[in-house]
C-alpha cells in the first residue's frame, strides 16, 4: 500500500498488464466502465485469471483434457490443464456456443445440458422469411448495407431452414481493419461482433459500462432499418428507456417511437424502444405487431438474476419468434459462456458470444481511512495498523457501524486538493445523499465566480425548456448547484432528476451525491468515484456489497478523452469492513448470472391458450433447466419437481377461479391475460361488480391502493371515511380472499393487500392540487408518489383496453387517468419537452 500523490489526468497512459498498483502482482481486469467508449481500445490482455465461469450453477467439472505442453502464447490453462474458454479468455474473444460445447457434452452423458433444438414457437406467431439459422445459398447475392456511408456486405439470410440443431453458417468476409460507423472508427471487438451481424446470427457481448456496446446494437440496428426492417430496443428499467428514447431520437426524430407503459409515442415507428416487459406482453397479446421486426437488443441482458422481474428475460428469449435476432449487451458475468450456450439451445440458432474486458480508461483503487487517510490499494488488500487500531477502539467490539468522524466528508477536501474533481459520491440511502450535499455546501465552495454564473444561467434555461415550476425542492437545488454540488435519488421529481442530470453533463457540477440507481444505464462519468460504505441494507439488514454491484458503479470514474486514469474511493470507517472483503470487490470474480425463472398468472394464462398440454415446454426451455440439468441425476429430478408443483399449484388457482378450463380460457383469463402482475386483484374486483359501483376518484383510489408500496419510514394523513365508504372494506375482503387462497395452495405470496395508506394523496391530486400544496397529506417523497401514479395509469390503461367500448366502466377509467395523468406525472409530456 502506499500513499498519495494521485495522478494527475495528464499523466502517461499506465501499462495494461498493470492498471496501477503494484507492478509484481497478478493482474485481474477491472470491470465496469465510464465514457463514451466508442474510440479506439486498448491492446487485448491474454493472461486473465479464472473464475470457474461455467460451474456457476454448482454442476459437476468438465473432465480434464489430457495436458498439453505449455506453449508461449498459449492461452492460460485451468488447474485441469483445459484451457478456459471463458474468464481467462483475452479481451474480445469469441465463442460459438453450441460447437464448443458439444464434446464435453457428450462426456457427461444423462447429465449433459438438453441439446439445441428449435424455438417453442406459439401456434399463433408470426413467420418472417428472414432467418438468422438459415445457411445462404452459395451464389445467391446478399444484401449491401450502408453503415455510415461504408458499404458492408450481409445483413440478410435466405429462406427458413428447420433444422434439429444449429448449424454453422457459411463464413463471411469480415470487416477491414478501420471499419468507420457514424464517424467512429470501430474497436476490434465490434468489429468482431459485426461478423456474426452481417450472417444475421444473435450475439451476446459483455464488456465494461462505457466500451462501446451500445454501438454494437446501433449498428444491428441500423442493418435492419436499410434492409426495411424494424428494431426494437429494450431496457430494464423506465428511465434507461427514457435516455435511449432521446439518444435515438436526436439522430432521426421521425423514425423512433417508444412504449413503457405510461408512455406510448409513435408505436409504429420503424425503432421502438421499449421495457422488457412491454416486449415479453407484445409476444403473447399481439404477436403480427412483430412480423417485420428483425432485430430486438437486450440493454442489461444480466437482469436475468434479478429476483422479482428476471423471468421476463427468459420468458422473452423462449417465446420471441423465430426470425427475431437477439443482440444481448451484458456487464461483465463469470458464466457469460453457459448463458450464451443456453441462448443457443433454447432459439435452435448460433449464437456469437463475445467477451471484452479491458477498459477505455483505466481504474486506480483508493481507501479512505479516518485514521490515516487516503491510501492507494494494491493486492493482497492490507489495512493500516493505525487503521486496525483505531477500528477495535471506536468498534469496542461492539455491533454495528462505529460513531461517525465530526467531518464524514473530509475526502471532499482531499479530492478538490489533487484535482480529482468532478466526483460521483456513491450512498445507501436517499436521507444520506441530501444530507451530505447540504454538509459539504455549507463548508465548501467547489466553483469559481464565473463557473457559478455558467452554471446558474443553465439551472434558469433548463428549467424553462422543461416548464419546471418553482417549488421548495427546487429552491434547495438552486442553492447547492451555485456551489457546485447536487444530490440525485428516486425519491426526487422526475423533472427535478432530469435537470440534475443535464447540469452534471454540463461538467460543472463538481460533486453529485446519488444512489445507485445512477449508474444503471444512464452515462455520466466522473474523474472519481467515491463510496460512503461497502455495507448497504438489503431489506432485512446490512450486507456487503456484491461484486457486480461495486463495479456498475465504480466504471462511471474515468472520463474517455480527458482522463488517464479513473480514480475509486471506498472510505472505510466501518469496523465490519475486512481486507479480504475489499480485495474481493477490487478483483474480477463477478457473480454469475442465475435463473429466476418464475412464470406469472398472466403468462401461464397466455401458454394455456397457445400452447394447452404443453405448457410446461416453457420451463424444459428455461436457463432455470439448463443450469440444473449440470447437476446429478437426483438433483435435477428434484428440481424438475419442484418447478412442476410449481406450475400446478398456480394453474389449479386459475382453474378454481375461472379463468381456465380444460377446453381454453375463459372471459376472466381473456383479460387478466393482458394486465401484468395485479391480474388477480383486478379481475376479481371486476368480476365482483365492485369497480362498477365506484366514481373516477374511487377507482383512481383503488387502482394506487392495489400497486402501491410503502417505505417504513413514510407516514400519511389519514383518508376520510366518506371518501370510500363501505368500499373499502370491501375492497380488501375480496383480496384477503385471494391471498388465503394462495396459501392453502402452498404458492409463494404473490398477491399483496391493499394499502390505502396512498389515497389522501391520490384524492388530493385528483383534486387539482399541486406537491407542495399537499405537503401536510405525507412525509413520503414526491417522486415516490409519481411512481405510484404512474403505475396506477398504466393499470387503468390496460384494464380500460380490455374491456368492451360500450361498458360504461370504461369511461369511468378513463376519467381516473385523466385525472392522474397531469404535471409532474405525465411522463410523455416531460419526454416531449426534452
Amino acid at each position: 500500500m502506499t500513499d498519495l500523490p494521485l495522478p494527475p489526468s495528464a499523466d502517461p497512459p499506465p501499462d495494461r498488464d498493470g492498471e496501477g498498483g503494484d507492478e509484481s502482482m497478478p493482474r485481474a481486469p477491472r470491470g465496469g466502465s465510464s465514457g463514451d467508449g466508442r474510440g479506439e481500445a486498448a491492446g487485448d490482455d491474454a493472461s486473465r485469471r479464472p473464475t470457474g465461469a461455467d460451474d456457476a450453477a454448482g454442476g459437476a467439472a468438465r473432465k480434464p483434457r489430457k495436458r498439453r505442453r505449455s506453449k508461449r502464447g498459449a492461452k492460460p490453462k485451468s488447474a485441469a490443464g483445459t484451457p478456459r474458454a471463458e474468464d481467462g479468455a483475452p479481451s474480445g474473444e469469441t465463442r460459438r456456443g453450441t460447437r464448443r460445447r458439444s464434446r464435453g457434452a457428450a462426456r457427461r452423458g444423462p447429465a449433459a445440458a438438453p441439446a439445441a433444438r428449435a424455438p417453442l414457437e406459439l401456434p399463433d406467431a408470426p413467420r418472417d422469411d428472414l432467418d438468422a439459422n438459415a445457411r445462404p445459398k452459395p451464389k445467391r447475392a446478399t444484401p449491401k448495407v450502408t453503415l455510415g456511408g461504408a458499404v458492408l456486405i450481409g445483413g440478410g439470410a435466405g429462406k427458413r431452414k428447420k433444422a434439429a440443431r444449429p448449424r454453422k453458417p457459411e463464413p463471411v468476409a469480415g470487416p477491414k481493419e478501420g471499419t468507420i460507423f457514424r464517424g467512429l472508427t470501430l474497436n476490434p471487438f465490434q468489429q468482431q461482433a459485426l461478423v456474426p451481424l452481417q450472417e444475421g446470427r444473435s450475439v451476446l457481448l459483455a464488456a465494461p459500462t462505457g466500451a462501446g456496446k451500445t454501438l454494437v446494437a446501433e449498428m444491428a440496428i441500423e442493418m435492419s432499418l436499410t434492409a426495411g426492417k424494424r428494431a426494437i430496443y429494450t431496457a430494464p428499467i423506465k428511465a434507461l428507456s427514457n435516455q435511449k428514447f432521446r439518444d435515438f431520437k436526436a439522430i432521426d426524430v421521425e423514425r423512433v417511437g417508444i412504449m413503457t407503459g405510461d408512455v406510448t409515442i409513435r408505436p409504429h415507428a420503424p425503432l421502438l424502444i421499449m421495457t422488457t416487459e412491454i416486449f415479453r406482453n407484445t409476444i403473447f397479446e399481439n404477436p403480427a405487431g412483430l412480423d417485420d421486426v428483425h432485430t430486438v437488443v437486450f440493454d442489461e441482458v444480466h437482469y436475468m438474476d434479478d429476483p422479482e422481474r428476471g423471468t421476463v428475460w427468459e420468458e422473452s428469449i423462449i417465446f420471441a419468434p423465430p426470425h427475431v435476432r437477439f443482440v444481448c449487451l451484458s456487464a461483465t458475468v463469470s458464466n457469460l459462456g453457459q448463458l450464451g450456450d443456453w441462448i443457443s439451445a433454447a432459439r435452435g440458432e448460433d449464437v456469437e458470444v463475445i467477451r471484452h474486458t479491458d477498459r477505455p480508461v483505466p481504474l486506480d483503487h483508493y481507501a479512505f481511512f479516518p485514521s490515516s487517510g487516503l491510501r492507494k490499494l494494491e493486492r493482497p488488500v492490507r489495512f493500516p495498523k493505525t487503521h486496525v487500531e483505531a477500528m477495535r477502539k471506536r468498534g469496542g467490539g461492539g455491533r454495528g457501524r462505529p460513531q461517525q468522524r465530526k467531518d464524514p466528508n473530509e475526502i471532499i477536501d482531499v479530492l478538490q486538493r489533487q484535482e480529482a474533481l468532478p466526483v460521483l459520491f456513491f450512498c445507501f440511502s436517499r436521507k444520506e445523499c441530501e444530507q451530505r450535499a447540504r454538509e459539504v455546501a455549507r463548508h465548501h465552495a467547489l466553483l469559481s465566480l464565473d463557473h457559478q454564473k455558467r452554471i446558474v444561467e443553465l439551472f434558469e434555461s433548463t428549467c424553462e425548456a422543461f416548464e419546471i415550476t418553482p417549488s421548495s425542492g427546487l429552491e434547495e437545488l438552486h442553492g447547492l448547484i451555485t456551489r457546485g454540488i447536487a444530490f440525485h435519488h428516486a425519491g426526487m421529481l422526475p423533472l427535478h432528476k432530469e435537470l440534475v442530470e443535464r447540469l452534471f453533463t454540463s461538467a460543472l457540477l463538481q460533486a453529485l451525491f446519488c444512489t445507485e440507481t445512477f449508474s444503471l444505464g444512464i452515462n455520466m462519468p466522473a474523474r472519481t468515484v467515491v463510496f460512503s460504505s461497502l455495507r448497504k441494507f438489503d431489506g432485512t439488514g446490512f450486507s456487503s456489497l456484491k461484486v457486480r454491484e461495486y463495479q456498475q458503479m465504480a466504471g462511471r470514474a474515468g472520463r474517455q478523452g480527458i482522463d488517464d486514469k479513473g480514480l475509486v474511493v471506498s472510505i472505510i470507517d466501518d469496523h465490519r469492513i475486512l481486507p479480504a472483503e475489499v480485495d474481493h470487490l477490487i478483483g474480477n470474480d463477478v457473480e454469475p448470472v442465475v435463473s429466476r425463472f418464475n412464470l406469472s398468472y398472466s403468462t401461464l394464462i397466455n401458454l394455456h391458450r397457445t400452447l394447452g398440454d404443453r405448457l410446461y415446454e416453457a420451463w424444459e426451455r428455461s436457463f432455470n433447466n439448463y443450469q440444473w440439468s449440470r447437476m446429478s441425476a437426483k438433483k435435477r429430478e428434484r428440481n424438475e419437481q419442484r418447478q412442476r408443483d410449481a406450475i400446478d399449484r398456480r394453474l389449479r388457482l386459475l382453474g378454481d377461479l375461472g379463468y381456465i378450463t380444460p377446453e381454453g380460457v375463459t372471459e376472466k383469463g381473456r383479460i387478466a391475460a393482458t394486465i401484468n402482475g395485479y391480474e388477480l386483484q383486478v379481475v376479481e374486483l371486476l368480476d365482483s361488480g365492485l369497480l362498477d359501483w365506484l366514481d373516477e376518484i374511487q377507482a383512481a383510489i383503488v387502482f394506487s391502493a392495489i400497486s402501491f408500496e410503502e417505505r417504513k419510514t413514510d407516514l400519511f394523513r389519514r383518508l376520510p371515511n366518506s371518501v370510500m365508504g363501505h368500499h373499502r372494506r370491501d375492497v380488501e375482503e375480496l383480496v384477503d380472499g385471494l391471498i388465503r387462497r394462495e396459501r392453502e395452495l402452498g404458492i409463494p405470496p404473490t398477491v399483496k393487500p391493499p394499502n390505502f395508506k396512498v389515497g389522501v394523496v391520490v384524492h388530493d391530486w385528483c383534486q387539482g392540487k399541486s406537491f407542495d400544496e399537499m405537503r401536510e397529506d405525507t412525509t413520503a417523497p414526491f417522486g415516490d408518489m409519481v411512481r405510484s401514479m404512474r403505475l396506477t395509469v398504466q393499470l387503468l390503461r390496460q384494464l380500460q383496453s380490455a374491456l368492451p367500448k360500450t361498458r360504461p366502466l370504461v369511461k369511468v377509467l378513463d376519467r381516473a387517468r385523466q385525472l392522474l395523468n397531469r404535471d409532474e406525472v405525465d411522463a410523455a409530456r416531460q419526454l416531449s419537452l426534452g
